[in-house]
């Protein structure tokens, strides 16, 4: 397999070369959604909206959700996609220009690479590593092979691009700390019994790189995230979006001193991952120190710094999920309805968000076209690395103690025990994700 590929790459690498990489007529780009039981619905629901693009392929692991997949894309009037259980097979079609995967956490990297090596441009969820080893792997392949690849992160929906803009003015003054919530309720998951895979379940191909075990509902579709096997908890499923806007809006990159506590409260479950956790990230890039705090809670909750006290549409927030950034003259609060400032002691109203939200999938399309890697709204490198700040803290949380990161040599200084939880102790052959840097 790892030949094949090898050799679907080297045919593509005049192609990939070029200003313009589309293999479909007339400037309409192909994609393939690959993965829609849940996030990925979001995405066969954009594409079908943006003007010169065709969804040419659906795959996904189980049959039933391949037929939710076809429904939505026929009942929207347009042509029905192939349908592939097996993503090997999707990436032999030339005609295919784009995958956009919204699978497992533990299938995001292995799954770009592939699709880098075979020529195709590549929208991948979040978080866009499973681990640390992953996560260089990633933006690896992407330069290598030379493909966009786009992380989503929705931080062009939570308005976070202008908020940065503003940070940068100095709004707010000297920003030296950013916290981000994430108080989500989450109920508990139960316990599952190992039965019979579902009939028109491929598991082997579900299970990909991680290890072999018997089926269970609490393994499967949504709770995989609670799985040390296949997830990362809360702070790598809706906190690497909040994770990502604090890490650009206080202007860091990789912090050299982490720190996280918590456990698995209330519930006696199947839940691996806690549900409450606290962690705290040192920065010190050029003499100055910066913190971010980052905080995950799964049950009832106050609402903060007004973020989910603001009704969105016709619903009001229950959960609070969102960043607060703190600065010498105020501080600046940005939640699912945009951004606003607090400035000087008496904490008075200063700037809101004005500019309209940026679209990822449009934006990716665009720079697809294009080939400005500086256009893109979540490059991969950007999330490669906020997705880090992801993994440090859960190794720090099962560790139980303090991290300090290297950058320059990518480890933890003097932890080979923390060193060794950069990556997965084997990988399930053939899903082996290769090392490229």
């Amino acid at each position: 397999m790892n030949r094949r590929h090898f050799l679907m790459a080297a045919a593509v690498a005049s192609t990939a070369a070029r200003p313009s990489a589309l293999a479909s007529p007339n400037d309409t780009i192909r994609v393939a959604c690959v993965g829609f039981h849940g996030q990925g619905q979001v995405h066969i629901n954009n594409y079908l909206k943006i003007p010169n693009v065709e969804i040419a392929a659906l795959c996904d692991v189980d049959d039933a959700v391949m037929a939710k997949g076809m429904k939505m894309v026929e009942a929207a009037g347009k042509k029905r996609p192939t349908a592939y259980a097996d993503l090997r097979k999707l990436l032999e079609d030339k005609s295919i220009d784009a995958i956009s995967i919204a699978t497992p956490n533990f299938h995001h990297t292995l799954q770009t690479v592939w699709a880098c090596q075979a020529g195709k441009d590549v929208y991948v969820e979040k978080p866009c590593s499973y681990n640390m080893f992953e996560a260089k792997q990633i933006v690896a392949a992407s330069r290598k092979y030379n493909r966009i690849v786009q992380h989503g992160t929705n931080g062009g929906s939570q308005a976070i691009d202008e908020a940065v803009d503003k940070l940068r003015e100095g709004v707010i003054g000297d920003v030296y700390m950013a916290r981000g919530v994430v108080f989500n309720w989450r109920d508990t998951i139960g316990r599952a019994v190992e039965e019979p895979v579902p009939s028109g379940v491929h598991y082997d191909l579900w299970m990909g790189p991680a290890p072999d075990k018997p089926f269970t509902k609490n393994r499967f579709h949504y709770n995989w995230h609670w799985q040390w096997d296949y997830g990362n908890g809360d702070i790598g499923n809706q906190g690497i979006h909040q994770m990502h806007a604090a890490r650009r809006g206080l202007g860091v990159k990789y912090p050299t001193k982490i720190s996280a506590i918590g456990g698995h409260f209330m519930f006696d479950d199947d839940q691996q991952t806690p549900n409450v956790l606290s962690s705290v990230f040192e920065f010190n890039e050029g003499g100055k120190k910066k913190m971010l705090e980052f905080e995950v809670r799964h049950w009832i909750s106050n609402h903060e710094a007004g973020i989910g006290e603001a009704a969105v549409g016709r619903r009001a927030e229950t959960n609070t999920v969102g960043d607060i950034f703190y600065g010498s003259k105020g501080y600046l609060a940005i939640g699912r309805g945009g951004f606003q400032t607090f400035l000087g002691k008496e904490q008075a109203p200063g700037p809101k968000n004005e500019r309209p939200a940026g679209n990822l999938f449009a934006n990716f399309l665009d720079v697809m076209r294009s080939r400005k890697r500086s256009d893109q709204i979540a490059e991969i490198e950007e999330g490669a690395i906020s997705t880090m700040l992801v993994h440090l803290a859960n190794i720090s949380y099962r560790l139980g103690r303090t991290l300090y990161f290297d950058p320059e040599t990518y480890t933890c200084k003097g932890d080979a025990e923390a060193n060794a939880m950069f990556t997965r102790t084997r990988y399930r052959a053939p899903y082996v994700v290769p090392k490229l840097a």
